[in-house]
């Protein structure tokens, strides 16, 4: 959904994310090199931010970063020992707050909390709204290759 309207897709989960880069955004390769949680926080910003400029973005979640964790560890476990940096470059929850700032040039806070349900982000986005700029804030959940949501919104001091 974008501003109430379901945007549509013709696949789902992960391949999902790579169709709406492509219909949406095009010109941004380390998006193939992104985490399915990176990728989906990317894309639900770049769907929400369009061209408008944000001063911080503050996401929370509850899982962290488990899937791209439990790929990591499949890398260094069993007989094929071999630790992924690619994977492990993605093995910190913040990192999707990091490739948002480094797209759009967001030099403000980035934040990724680890919280037990969206509800907990909201005395944490009000503190945060004495700012004039407006910030990106809100939920992006990955728990596997094909569970995952995000709610972003643009928060504006009133």
């Amino acid at each position: 959904m974008l501003n109430g309207q379901p945007v549509a897709t013709n696949e789902q989960g992960e391949k999902m994310l790579v169709e709406l880069y492509r219909r949406y955004v095009k010109d941004y390769p380390k998006f193939f090199k992104m985490d399915t949680l990176s990728r989906l926080g990317f894309i639900a910003a770049e769907l929400v931010l369009q061209d408008q400029r944000v001063e911080a973005v503050i996401l929370a979640n509850r899982s962290a970063s488990i899937k791209n964790d439990t790929d990591y560890l499949a890398t260094i476990t069993g007989e094929n020992y071999y630790p992924s940096p690619a994977l492990f470059v993605y093995t910190l929850p913040n990192i999707v707050t990091g490739e948002i700032a480094i797209r759009h040039h967001i030099q403000g806070e980035t934040s990724c909390y680890i919280l037990e349900n969206p509800e907990q982000l909201e005395p944490i986005i009000l503190s945060q709204i004495t700012r004039q700029s407006p910030i990106l804030a809100g939920w992006c959940e990955c728990s596997g290759p094909n569970t995952f949501n995000a709610k972003l919104q643009i928060i504006w001091n009133n």
